[in-house]
């Protein structure tokens, strides 16, 4: 039986991976990729576990040879932004790739597409400038808004903010510049780019760690926009201020819970577990003592550890992370 679409099959039906040993029908894993590269999803895994497929498995699986032309073309591109002296041609519908190897003294670029010829600048990856310098690349006017009319003067201050709004809705990936959407509605700002793999912020378009949302940037896992600057000082100033206080209730709120709480939770664990046997009461009393009398010599050292290894650690970041970037 199929594990995903739960029709008997037989066992011809059911193709081998090369990453792992999970096993689905031919026409599942066949609308499985499908859906995965029309999303422009490049490292496609498996259906039942985070392990990436082979690319020699998704050619074999594959039906569509236009998808399978479009799978190796994502392959190519991700394997092309991973490489930082990669410039893609500014022309439109040229899509080019230009490895320029060691060419910041020597910045003009040529396309070397068939009919293109198109010239560009190394640096600043726009149309070459012979007589200027480089300027910084402005967003493209009416991205969000490509129907764009004028504005009477009552009505400019909510246009404005209007397509302020809608334009937050389309960003670039900050390593390959891929035009990304979200909904703007607060949900979640760690994004992941399906291009590249690049791991960023939504907010501040920057590659981030698991703990950039921890940092006091200002820059939160949910909201639609940062903290401002005067937000983020005194949240800051707070937390420095406050630190020694707030450390010490938790930790004297943590001490009694974690000393009593394990034995109580280790008492009913067995208790429960007990009363599906076939001991006797006598068995099963003197079963939930010894657990009991065990925790109590056992929580007073998981309570240390965790006190002895947790404070110093809120310390550290409060008065080393959060100092520095109140100092900045």
């Amino acid at each position: 039986e199929c594990p995903l679409c739960l029709l008997p099959q037989p066992p011809e039906a059911f193709p081998t991976l090369a990453s792992c040993a999970h096993r689905s029908c031919q026409a599942c894993l066949e609308q499985y990729l499908r859906l995965a590269v029309s999303e422009s999803r490049v490292q496609v895994s498996c259906p039942h576990c985070p392990a990436a497929l082979q690319p020699a498995d998704v050619r074999r699986l594959l039906p569509e040879p236009a998808l399978c032309d479009k799978y190796e073309e994502f392959l190519l591109r991700r394997l092309l932004v991973a490489d930082p002296s990669t410039r893609w041609c500014p022309a439109p519908d040229c899509s080019y790739a230009v490895l320029a190897h060691g060419c910041a003294e020597c910045p003009r670029l040529t396309c070397g597409r068939e009919d293109c010829g198109t010239e560009f600048c190394y640096h600043c990856r726009q149309p070459w400038h012979p007589d200027g310098p480089c300027v910084p690349v402005l967003p493209a006017p009416g991205l969000a808004t490509p129907t764009a009319q004028p504005a009477q003067p009552e009505d400019s201050a909510h246009g404005e903010a209007l397509a302020q709004a809608e334009a937050e809705d389309i960003k670039v990936c900050p390593r390959c510049s891929a035009f990304i959407m979200k909904i703007n509605d607060g949900s979640c700002n760690r994004m992941n780019c399906t291009v590249c793999g690049c791991l960023f912020c939504w907010l501040c378009l920057r590659e981030i760690s698991d703990v950039h949302f921890l940092s006091p940037s200002g820059c939160t896992f949910w909201g639609k926009r940062p903290w401002s600057r005067t937000r983020r000082i005194l949240w800051q100033l707070g937390m420095v201020l406050g630190a020694p206080m707030v450390i010490s209730l938790v930790a004297g709120i943590a001490v009694p819970v974690i000393t009593i709480g394990i034995p109580i939770y280790m008492g009913r664990k067995v208790l429960a577990s007990l009363r599906r046997s076939s001991l006797s009461g006598c068995q099963q009393c003197l079963s939930v003592t010894s657990s009991v009398l065990l925790s109590l010599f056992v929580s007073p050292i998981i309570t240390a550890v965790t006190v002895g290894v947790g404070v110093p650690l809120m310390l550290t970041y409060v008065y080393g992370t959060v100092v520095l970037s109140l100092c900045r």
